[in-house]
C-alpha cells in the first residue's frame, strides 16, 4: 500500500491573484520597447502637466491675495471688504430679496460693461499695431490653454485682484484723507499701483500699463457707485476670460 502524499501547501488568495495579473500583463514585458516612443510620451505627459500645474500655482497665489485682502480689512476693522461702507446702511439693511436683487443687478452691469471694454479691444487690435503686438506677445507667453484653465485663470485673477486693489487698498487709501480728497485718494492712488504691477518687460508693454491704470480707474468708480465688489468682479473676470480665451487661439498678423 502506497504511503499518503504530504499535503500540498495552500496558495494564498493573494499570491494567485499576483499569478493571474502577472500571467495576463506578460505580454507587456516580453514585448519590444520602443525607446522613441517612450521619449514622445514623456514629452507629452510633460507638456499636458505643465500648463496645469501653471494654473494650479496662479490659483494659489491669487487665493492667498484675497486671504491676505480680507485679513488687511480685518485689522483696519472692515473685514468684509465686498461691501464699501463698512456702517450698515439703507441698502444693507433691506430685506435679503432685495439685497439679493442688488447683487444680481450688479452682476449684470459688471458683464454688460465687461463685454463692451472686449468690444472695444477687438477694435484696438483691428486698428493699431500696438494691440496686435502685445496680443502676440501674450500668445507667446501663455502657451496654449484649455477652457479649464482659462475659466479658472480668469476667476482666480478676478477676485483676487479685485478684493486687494478695490477691495482692502482703495478703503484703506479713502480713510487717510476726509472727504472728497479721501476719495480721489482711494481712487487713483489705487488705480496707480494697480498698473504698477501690470508693467512688461519693455517699452511694447507700456499700453498694457496705461490700460490697466483706465480700468482700474473705472473698476474703483464702479466700486464706489454700486457699493459692492460684484460688479467690478464680474466686469475682470469677463474681460479676462474672453480676451485670454481670444489670445490663446487667434493668431493676429503683425
Amino acid at each position: 500500500r502506497r504511503p499518503p502524499s504530504p499535503p500540498r501547501p495552500k496558495r494564498s488568495r493573494k499570491r494567485a491573484r499576483f499569478r493571474k495579473i502577472y500571467s495576463v500583463s506578460q505580454p507587456l514585458y516580453t514585448s519590444p520597447v520602443n525607446v522613441n516612443e517612450l521619449a514622445g510620451a514623456r514629452r507629452l505627459s510633460v507638456a499636458a502637466l505643465a500648463p496645469r500645474s501653471r494654473a494650479g500655482r496662479v490659483t494659489a497665489f491669487y487665493a492667498a491675495l484675497t486671504a491676505a485682502a480680507v485679513l488687511w480689512g480685518a485689522l483696519r476693522g472692515h473685514p468684509n471688504v465686498l461691501l464699501f461702507e463698512s456702517e450698515p446702511s439703507l441698502a444693507a439693511s433691506l430685506h435679503a430679496s432685495h439685497r439679493a436683487a442688488q447683487l444680481v443687478s450688479s452682476a449684470a452691469i459688471g458683464v454688460a460693461m465687461g463685454l463692451l471694454l472686449v468690444v472695444l479691444t477687438r477694435i484696438l487690435h483691428a486698428r493699431y499695431d500696438w494691440a496686435r503686438v502685445l496680443h502676440s506677445e501674450f500668445n507667446d507667453v501663455l502657451g496654449v490653454l484649455s477652457d479649464r484653465e482659462i475659466l479658472l485663470l480668469a476667476a482666480a485673477s478676478a477676485i483676487g485682484e479685485e478684493f486687494l486693489f478695490r477691495g482692502a487698498l482703495l478703503l484703506h487709501l479713502k480713510a487717510l484723507l476726509p472727504g472728497v480728497a479721501g476719495l480721489l485718494l482711494a481712487i487713483f492712488g489705487s488705480s496707480a499701483i494697480f498698473a504698477l504691477l501690470h508693467i512688461g518687460p519693455g517699452a511694447r508693454f507700456l499700453p498694457w500699463t496705461l490700460s490697466s491704470f483706465i480700468v482700474g480707474v473705472l473698476l474703483a468708480a464702479v466700486y464706489v457707485a454700486l457699493g459692492d465688489l460684484i460688479a467690478p468682479i464680474a466686469i475682470h473676470f469677463t474681460v479676462n476670460a474672453l480676451n485670454l480665451k481670444d489670445i490663446v487661439r487667434r493668431q493676429l498678423p503683425a
